[in-house]
């Protein structure tokens, strides 16, 4: 995984404040892949009903970067009770939870 602790702790920190303790948070993508350099981070957030809108992806990247640099972060939001979309299958079978 090509992220630092600091990183990380910034990610489930921003997380925790946006989406509550329950949300799951997991870094898929080419970041979770070590060979690999650059990249942006893709997050997949797993979350209460009612919290997968883009109001509060823009929450939670604000509150990220207060934290780090800014930098490219793709959030993808799933609700709990939602049918899954080919991007949720991918980041739950190839992610790492954070």
């Amino acid at each position: 995984m090509r992220l630092t602790d600091h990183e990380v702790a910034a990610i489930k920190a921003a997380a925790r404040l946006t989406f509550g303790p329950d949300a799951v948070v997991r870094l898929f993508g080419s970041r979770v892949k070590d060979r690999l350099r650059g990249g942006d981070i893709d997050l997949h957030f797993a979350v209460a009903e009612g919290q997968d809108d883009y109001r509060k992806a823009a929450e939670f990247k604000c509150r990220l970067f207060e934290r780090i640099d800014e930098q490219k972060v793709d959030v993808v939001l799933h609700s709990d009770g939602q049918p899954l979309e080919a991007i949720d299958v991918i980041a739950m079978d190839e992610g790492i939870v954070l």
